[in-house]
């Protein structure tokens, strides 16, 4: 079983002093129109924003950036969707090393493209009938590289805190006063990352992961005290929060840090998609709307204080957004 916690918020500010050189610092927006029709004000971490179009680079770069010189030119191996491809990717060629991606075969195209522009080579594979970590972990352990997870390593998940630390700084240079944070959630890395650096600077603050209806292996676990699967068969406009089920080192924190789970139907996501690109002139991917979701479909919990909302990613097939925001 692994030790509780995973990571503590001397790993995330850790973090944060060797990110600091090298991560954007993303804005924390208002807007007027949402606040009306939420009845209450949000603001909005805007992911999207940083290097590679979303969360990722935060915690692949810690990741990397700890692999002694020596082994650096073995390089890495991880697998994604592609959000993390391009994470990992990106931190590498910073760092000089190869990168080989793991990434099934209906991934986003953009997606794709993006990882081999920044260097990395794509292996696909079928989603359906392989199995990603598996393939991963033969291709590492030939080459002797480094295996990079998505989300279950504790240098991962300390990267995605700092977007944590960030919320709750820029937060009190806003004058917010912050009741609730509602964060898109996959294997749990950024939700399990941010629960830790926000309830450090304030115990009173809600966390709640949010998942898609399909996906929602997360809110039964929280529900139910174990780490559950995913449901067979059920599918998804979310591509980047697909995961088989909360990870062992991030789902400990979740259960002991956040306020439970919600999740949203693809219509309401699509409806999310949409207002960002009308109202808030913002390009957001199905995966990353998620918790915006929920506060513009009223499922997000009350809260007398203000919402922080993590926009993740922005990584969506033009094809995709055009058919979304048109529909």
């Amino acid at each position: 079983m692994p030790t509780f916690p995973a990571i503590t918020i001397d790993d995330v500010r850790d973090a944060q002093r060797l990110l600091a050189p090298v991560a954007v610092r993303t804005p924390l927006l208002e807007n007027a129109v949402l606040n009306a029709r939420a009845g209450r004000r949000v603001l909005l971490k805007a992911e999207g924003l940083q290097h590679t179009g979303s969360f990722k680079f935060r915690g692949a770069y810690n990741r990397l950036a700890r692999i002694p010189e020596a082994q650096r030119s073995a390089g890495v191996v991880a697998w994604s969707s592609g959000n993390h491809a391009q994470g990992v990717a990106a931190a590498a060629r910073l760092l000089g090393m190869p990168a080989t991606i793991v990434m099934p075969a209906d991934a986003p195209a953009i997606k794709r493209r993006n990882t081999e522009a920044l260097g990395a080579v794509v292996v696909p594979y079928d989603r359906a009938t392989e199995d990603r970590e598996a393939i991963a972990t033969a291709l590492a352990t030939a080459r002797g590289a480094v295996l990079v997870p998505s989300y279950d390593d504790p240098f991962i998940m300390a990267g995605q805190g700092t977007a944590g630390l960030e919320i709750l700084e820029q937060a009190r240079d806003q004058g917010a006063r912050v009741g609730q944070v509602l964060i898109p959630c996959g294997g749990g890395g950024l939700s399990s990352g941010i629960a830790t650096a926000v309830k450090d600077g304030d115990p009173t603050i809600q966390i709640f992961p949010v998942e898609p209806a399909a996906f929602d292996d997360t809110a039964r676990s929280l529900a139910s005290g174990r780490r559950e699967q995913v449901v067979p068969g059920g599918t998804s406009i979310c591509d980047a929060l697909m995961s088989p089920s909360p990870g062992a080192l991030t789902f400990p924190i979740l259960q002991a840090l956040s306020a439970g789970g919600l999740t949203v139907t693809d219509d309401q996501v699509r409806d999310a998609v949409r207002f960002a690109f009308e109202v808030l002139k913002l390009v957001v991917e199905p995966g990353g709307a998620v918790a915006l979701a929920t506060v513009l479909a009223g499922t997000a919990p009350s809260s007398a204080a203000d919402t922080i909302v993590v926009l993740s990613g922005a990584n969506i097939d033009p094809a995709l957004h055009a058919a979304i925001v048109t529909g």
